[in-house]
């Protein structure tokens, strides 16, 4: 069976739309959570799954703490789903392309430190964009900038606000995320 270890910051949708898709998946399977906040609602998800979860300071993310704890499970593959820190170089160099993250923008556009959420969306908005979209994507050193996966698109109106883009976008996270994740594992 092929292990999946998700790194969340928040609410957990995107979390759970995987955890959902690899329930009684005959490959693979979520085998913990990771979380930087006690608070993050991905945990009383992944508790409703049954799957394991560990809570880390930023500390114990440089310090080799979560390192060991990712040698030690020996995941295939380590998405962040709303993860919001840097990952350190020791992570990505222990499990190269074996990291994917998911964007709320076309990167290379709206991608960057600081771009996350409703920031991203509320560039797009002030840009005037015609469209946006989801990104999936190899994590490296820099912020936005590993290898794309997959892209897809939807077209603006142009009189959306930055709350309405992030539910459009949120409805494409949810369609694709998972599905990507399981053909990454098993193509």
């Amino acid at each position: 069976m092929k292990k999946i270890v998700i790194f969340a910051s928040g609410s957990g949708s995107n979390a759970e739309k995987i955890m959902q898709y690899f329930e009684g998946h005959p490959t693979s399977a979520v085998a913990a959570v990771l979380s930087n906040k006690s608070s993050a609602g991905v945990l009383a998800i992944a508790q409703q799954f049954q799957i394991p979860t560990l809570v880390f300071s930023r500390e114990d993310l440089n310090n080799d703490t979560v390192l060991n704890f990712l040698q030690t499970n020996k995941p295939d593959l380590i998405v962040l789903a709303g993860f919001l820190w840097m990952f350190p170089k020791s992570i990505i160099n222990e499990f190269p392309g074996k990291i994917v993250n998911i964007h709320p923008a076309l990167l290379p556009a709206y991608g960057g430190k600081g771009m996350y959420g409703l920031n991203v969306h509320r560039a797009v908005v002030a840009d005037g964009a015609k469209q946006t979209g989801i990104t999936i994507h190899y994590v490296d050193e820099h912020y936005d900038e590993g290898a794309t996966i997959f892209q897809d698109a939807i077209t603006l109106l142009g009189d959306e606000t930055p709350e309405e883009v992030a539910a459009k976008v949120l409805k494409l996270e949810h369609a694709h995320f998972a599905r990507v994740i399981d053909e990454i594992l098993n193509n």
